[in-house]
């Protein structure tokens, strides 16, 4: 077997491959592969033309970046030890590869890790998609170190350290090939967004741990495929993070967490009405709905869960939003 692979997903981004893949190839080691969702563009030429280097896997159909993936990875299912999973719009720097799995090679209890995500366009300002370290609060909701909510620091250097996360950003994360395959990859059922936080939180309940390496940059361009603020991605974001908190919570804690988001997420409802932004309510409404249709079969990881101890966060935030919004705290050293 070989040490790793890196590997790209991409639909319809010939223009990002023909941005992003130069740094790719200057700065990386390893293995670069490139899983297409059936693009329709000019995607596959362009890498026959210029980067004959790079191996692809062409897939039937648009599965999403969960089952992009999923169907991807069980073509070099054996062939690798581990997988770098890198967004097609990221920009990496020198050693950035072999620095990520000297580390995870270092540190065998850990089954992902991400290194520092900054802006493409604002260099010294962290990314939305993992910034300096994800958490999770108590009510399932993700935030980062370097992003709160919607505000996003600058970079100080004050996150350059190594900390257990507890999820690693799909924009780039390294995945122990074995353990992705053991638990099945990402959920396929949620076709993009918050998949890898799924992900991550079945491997922290098998007892694998998360890591963040700040020793390392990339920088994510961030709205390639679906714009932060579009209805469609609210959408994705509600109904699977319901999925995922049902899926890894016991059934009590479930209840209760589904009472607070509910009140919170239909109230924003109410206010997206208001704002005459009845798009991003019907997208709430939407979610909840679809969540209750497929609620029942939804299979519930580990459900011996129930009645026993819940795996610990590394974040220690009870409800992120009341931090952000109530309570005025923007950045994450005022938590």
């Amino acid at each position: 077997m070989k040490s790793c692979a890196i590997v790209i997903l991409n639909f319809n981004g010939e223009e990002m491959l023909k941005t992003f893949l130069p740094s790719v190839c200057k700065h990386s080691t390893y293995d670069v592969w490139v899983i297409d969702n059936a693009s329709t563009d000019g995607s596959i030429d362009f890498l026959d033309e210029n980067y004959p280097q790079i191996q692809q896997i062409k897939l039937s159909e648009n599965f999403g970046y969960a089952g992009g993936y999923n169907e991807g990875l069980a073509y070099l299912k054996g062939q690798y030890d581990y997988y770098i999973l890198l967004n097609s719009d990221v920009e990496v720097s020198a050693s950035w590869d072999s620095v990520l799995i000297a580390w995870m090679e270092g540190h065998p209890a850990y089954a992902a890790l991400q290194p520092k995500i900054l802006s493409w366009a604002a260099r010294d300002t962290f990314d939305y998609a993992g910034a300096g370290g994800g958490f999770l609060d108590a009510y399932g909701y993700p935030y980062c170190r370097g992003r709160i909510w919607d505000n996003i620091e600058k970079d100080l250097g004050h996150y350059n350290d190594a900390i257990d996360v507890d999820w690693a950003s799909g924009a780039c994360m390294v995945v122990h090939a074995t353990v992705f395959h053991e638990l099945t990859g990402f959920d396929s059922d949620f076709f993009a967004h918050m998949e890898e936080i799924d992900l991550c939180w079945r491997m922290r309940t098998s007892g694998w741990k998360i890591g963040y390496n700040g020793s390392v940059e990339v920088y994510h361009l961030g709205g390639a495929t679906l714009d932060r603020a579009s209805p469609k991605k609210m959408y994705l974001n509600i109904r699977n993070s319901l999925s995922m908190i049902y899926k890894n919570e016991t059934s009590f804690r479930f209840f209760r967490i589904f009472l607070v988001k509910s009140l919170l997420e239909h109230l924003a409802a109410l206010s997206f009405v208001s704002q005459e932004k009845k798009e991003f309510s019907k997208a709430i409404l939407n979610a909840y709905r679809d969540f209750r249709l497929k609620k029942n079969s939804i299979d519930k990881f580990h459900p011996e869960l129930d009645g026993r101890e819940v795996v610990k966060r590394q974040g220690n935030v009870t409800l992120v939003f009341w931090n952000w919004k109530v309570l005025g705290k923007k950045r994450y050293n005022q938590l």
